[in-house]
């Protein structure tokens, strides 16, 4: 890539990032005029609008969003490369994005909360949806994923811990209707389940298979509002283990099973594994994880 290409890019990384051509030339520190003319190159050259202009700035067009992508894992690579040309570890500045599940949150934003105060220069995105970011264009440079360990050859995968699922109900509930018990006593019991008529969570399987339909009396389409119905009171559910003990007032029903259990994996691109910033959070999730479930 031609120097002054880069340069366009930097430029254009810059305006998606702050929205104005002011506030990229003072990030730059070059004049706004030169902000202007590389973004009028860089999509002359690539034949694209990469900005809607109006009057209180630039937004990224689609294809400028993609760009933002690329550019951001292209500077984290600079800053690992520099690191490296040094002979110490690149600072821990700017952006980190982290994607997980978002019934994890409650583990996770302690920790990043010590890894923003260890690194006051680092601000942090934590992005749950449910579409799968992609760490080899930078949409994230930390995943936490669920269930089988991903297996593009361009991603470090490491077991984060697994989740061990249980059924929970209310004490209120247990007085009304009792413990499941090892034997798996289900009559006389009702449950939240799901609106998914093919869950992919061996737990939720489980839970098709053996309750009757007419036992399972609220679906949700979230495990989160699961959880919720679950301490509402209104039936027993799946609720993690370390929420559910950690919960005044809700009651284990029964042992879990080896099937409920769920392995969580950490994943990091290999090109940015060991820039400092990733390994910042992936050392704290790591040492934080050592008490949240078995492994």
């Amino acid at each position: 890539m031609p120097i002054e290409t880069w340069d366009e890019i930097r430029t254009a990384y810059q305006v998606a990032r702050r929205g104005t051509v002011s506030g990229a030339a003072e990030a730059l520190g070059v004049h706004h005029a030169t902000v202007i003319r590389h973004i009028d190159a860089l999509e002359g050259r690539l034949g694209v609008k990469l900005f809607q202009r109006h009057a209180r700035g630039y937004t990224a067009t689609e294809a400028g969003l993609d760009l933002l992508q690329v550019a951001q894992a292209t500077a984290d690579q600079f800053d690992q490369l520099e690191g490296r040309l040094h002979g110490h570890s690149a600072k821990v500045t700017g952006e980190l994005v982290v994607t997980s599940l978002e019934v994890l949150s409650p583990l996770i934003a302690p920790v990043l909360a010590k890894v923003r105060a260890q690194y006051p220069e680092v601000s942090i995105k934590f992005l749950t949806d449910t579409r799968l970011f992609r760490l080899e264009y930078g949409e994230a440079h930390v995943a936490i994923r669920a269930g089988q360990p991903p297996e593009d050859p361009d991603n470090v995968v490491q077991k984060l811990f697994d989740q061990e699922m249980s059924l929970y109900a209310t004490r209120a509930y247990v007085k009304t209707h009792g413990k499941i018990g090892a034997e798996m006593a289900l009559d006389g019991h009702v449950f939240v389940g799901t609106v998914d008529e093919s869950p992919r969570a061996r737990f939720l399987v489980w839970l098709k298979q053996a309750v009757p339909e007419a036992q399972v009396i609220y679906k949700v389409s979230d495990m989160r509002s699961g959880y919720d119905a679950v301490e509402a009171g209104i039936g027993a559910g799946f609720v993690p283990v370390w929420r559910g003990d950690a919960h005044p007032d809700l009651v284990q029903l029964c042992p879990p099973l080896p099937d409920w259990t769920s392995p969580i994996w950490l994943v990091t691109h290999v090109d940015l594994h060991r820039t400092a910033k990733v390994q910042s959070v992936t050392s704290a999730l790591k040492s934080a994880a050592r008490g949240w479930g078995r492994g």
